[in-house]
């Protein structure tokens, strides 16, 4: 008897575990390349520590994604990661999980208010200062440190692409960079569709830019495949990720320049993250996950990265 009443208390501890290891993660797109590997490491991550996690798509709604916090919240999870939609509307995201107790991670996408994140809050990612940084830095070494230049950014609601355009307006400010102009610079969401009629569109108003500065590799393959279509060569196309598409671009000589984003780092790191908290085991606020330049020369080793 005393060895089944031994069995049944393991048994209900187990479970106990197992419920208190409900996160719930609201991503802000399914339908992006780099933000699925990123999807794909949280999940990874997860499945090896034991967690359980319920994985909702926000459709890029702001709206949506407040709705899915607030279920969330109403359902008890003990843990929440979320991929913002809207970097500048994180702070009532943060107000919401903190007056609930639940331990809350943003990953990837860096919230407004991450100066003043509160306890049991905090944020896994990569500094952009460092990636347009190290984009454009390799643009203007390509580019003898003069010439035109057209910069394609992501959603103008997103940090990250505010922070890799100031990048790149940063080192064309400085020596040995300063011969370089930025003849235009237009968003394309993030998306290569948008990319594609972007760059068809410069080319129909006659820019001839020396070289296209994207926030990311989406919309490089996007300007590519205008510029192959208008025939135009030697342009120089640089991007940000480092996906398996912007590799493959690379591989092919028409990606110049990406930058590596551990989209599977960060995943892992914001499961270990929430994780921690939740068992109430202290983190730092910030949890930076490098950048690394990434051309021809060496990016047989980000291959299998990927």
């Amino acid at each position: 008897m005393k060895r089944i009443l031994l069995a049944l208390a393991a048994s209900a501890a187990m479970m106990a575990s197992a419920q208190a290891a409900n996160i719930g993660v609201s991503m802000a797109l399914f339908d992006d390349n780099f933000l699925t590997v990123l999807r794909n490491g949280l999940e990874t991550a997860a499945k090896k520590d034991g967690l359980s996690l319920q994985v909702e798509d926000a459709q890029n709604d702001i709206g949506k994604q407040l709705n899915q916090i607030q279920n969330f919240i109403a359902q008890g999870v003990d843990g929440i990661i979320v991929n913002a939609v809207d970097t500048d509307a994180t702070a009532q995201m943060t107000k919401l999980a903190t007056a609930a107790g639940i331990p809350l991670v943003y990953v990837n996408r860096q919230p407004a208010d991450v100066e003043t994140l509160p306890e049991k809050t905090a944020f896994v990612g990569s500094d952009e200062k460092k990636s347009g940084t190290l984009e454009m830095q390799e643009v203007c070494k390509l580019m003898g440190g003069k010439g035109d230049i057209v910069v394609m950014m992501g959603e103008l609601s997103n940090q990250a692409a505010r922070q890799r355009t100031q990048d790149i307006e940063d080192v064309i400010a400085k020596e040995p960079c300063t011969g370089i102009k930025i003849l235009d610079k237009q968003t394309a969401n993030w998306q290569r569709t948008q990319a594609t009629d972007l760059m068809t569109n410069w080319i129909s108003a006659g820019l001839k830019p020396a070289a296209v500065v994207s926030n990311n590799d989406e919309m490089a393959i996007g300007a590519i495949q205008a510029l192959k279509a208008a025939g135009m060569k030697d342009v120089i196309v640089a991007g940000i990720d480092a996906t398996q598409d912007g590799l493959a671009a690379m591989k092919a000589g028409d990606l110049k320049v990406t930058v590596f984003q551990n989209a599977a780092g960060q995943g892992a790191g914001a499961v270990e993250t929430v994780n921690k908290l939740i068992k109430g085991e202290k983190v730092e606020k910030v949890v930076d996950v490098p950048f690394e330049l990434v051309t021809p020369a060496n990016m047989a080793q980000y291959e299998a990265k990927n």
